[in-house]
């Protein structure tokens, strides 16, 4: 009996024959189950990598361009599309997004902020990649690639209970931007069929969260120009009440003699002056685009609302197990002292049951319970959301 054989090869075909005839001559695969197997094993690797796989990329049809859309998401600049440089722009991103949706510019010197960036990767719902072609300054082409993420909404709001956190509520209004620029020529309205003229500060407004209207730029409006450069903010209003909401961001953009650029800022709310300041800068366009920030902040200062905790803030008695040793005690301890949602820590008592703490913490029990379960130092006992007891791992 001959030997299992993996393929049969036919006889080498006559140089001559032509036609359906050779079809016959090629060389004929014979099933084999253990190379059918293998390849089923890898097929199933792949698929369950995919399948399970926390942050995947998105996948765009043909023509579509990734872009960031809605106060969820953003776009980083990257080097490259290495694993280094994707976990530090998910980093990036998320403050973004958590600078948008607090309106809290300096948010990442709250306490416990900077942990939440290092594990973003945790909190990305998606991403993708986009490749950006420009002129730079000499006229040569550049060309620049564009980390576009879209982070988990339920999650990024679970920082935010979490730490107790302020909120910018939404809907958030669009006030007018009543803006006029000197370049050397006279000062003209920026009217909405001149909208590039104003695109930095109408971009920066997006990026803080909200957004900016443009008068349309009729001739009887073209007219306030000279109001807006005496400052006449009355005037302004009263032209402004046929749009809503009645906010206005009025400004003047000019050159100095020193060479840069100013812009004189006022900002109404109702008739009712929140703001008023000025911006410089060697660049036109960063200049102009202060005026964005001086409105979001004005609006955040009048409209931002406290954050809304996981749980009630207050003090709480907790019940701390599997503390067996000095060293645990001082692990423990050293936890509390920087956990971010724990404003103060102190021992009540040691029993065979455990430490007894009474926490100050600022989202209550439950907001304890999710911080501990990401930093995996302490784990709740029991499957009760409100449980009191811990165990340090």
């Amino acid at each position: 009996m001959k030997s299992p054989r993996f393929y049969q090869r036919a006889p080498p075909r006559p140089a001559a024959v032509d036609g359906p005839a050779a079809l016959r001559h090629h060389v004929r695969p014979v099933h084999d189950p253990w190379l059918a197997m293998a390849r089923a094993s890898r097929f199933l690797s792949a698929f369950l990598l995919l399948a399970f796989s926390t942050v995947v990329l998105a996948q765009r049809v043909e023509g579509s361009r990734a872009q960031a859309s809605g106060p969820y998401s953003a776009e980083v600049v990257v080097n490259n599309q290495t694993d280094a440089q994707r976990n530090t722009g998910f980093a990036r991103g998320l403050l973004q997004v958590l600078q948008r949706v607090t309106g809290d510019r300096s948010v990442n010197q709250k306490p416990g902020v900077g942990d939440e960036l290092r594990r973003a990767r945790q909190y990305v719902d998606h991403y993708d990649f986009r490749q950006d072609e420009g002129i730079g300054p000499t006229g040569a082409p550049t060309y620049n690639t564009t980390l576009v993420v879209q982070y988990d909404p339920k999650k990024v709001d679970e920082i935010i209970s979490t730490l107790g956190l302020q909120s910018w509520p939404t809907p958030r209004p669009k006030p007018v931007l009543w803006l006029a620029i000197d370049d050397g020529s006279g000062p003209r309205l920026v009217g909405l069929n001149k909208s590039g003229a104003a695109r930095p500060v109408l971009d920066r407004a997006k990026q803080r969260g909200y957004s900016l209207g443009l008068p349309a730029g009729t001739a009887a409006e073209q007219a306030l120009v000279g109001s807006i450069w005496r400052g006449d903010t009355a005037a302004i209003a009263r032209a402004s009440s046929k749009y809503a909401p009645p906010m206005q961001l009025i400004g003047k953009l000019y050159r100095t003699v020193a060479g840069g650029w100013q812009a004189e800022w006022t900002f109404l709310d109702s008739g009712r002056q929140l703001a008023k300041t000025a911006t410089y800068d060697r660049d036109a366009r960063r200049a102009m685009a202060g005026g964005a920030d001086i409105a979001a902040d004005a609006l955040i200062r009048k409209y931002a609302k406290p954050g809304k905790t996981l749980g009630p803030p207050g003090r709480y008695v907790v019940t701390i197990t599997g503390v067996n040793s000095t060293d645990d005690f001082i692990r423990l301890a050293a936890y509390l002292e920087r956990s971010a949602v724990v404003k103060r820590a102190t021992a009540l008592r040691a029993t065979p049951d455990g430490l007894t703490y009474e926490l100050e913490l600022v989202s209550g029990v439950a907001g304890f319970s999710k911080a501990v379960a990401k930093d995996g130092v302490l784990e709740p006992v029991g499957d009760d959301d409100a449980t009191t007891t811990f165990r340090l791992r």
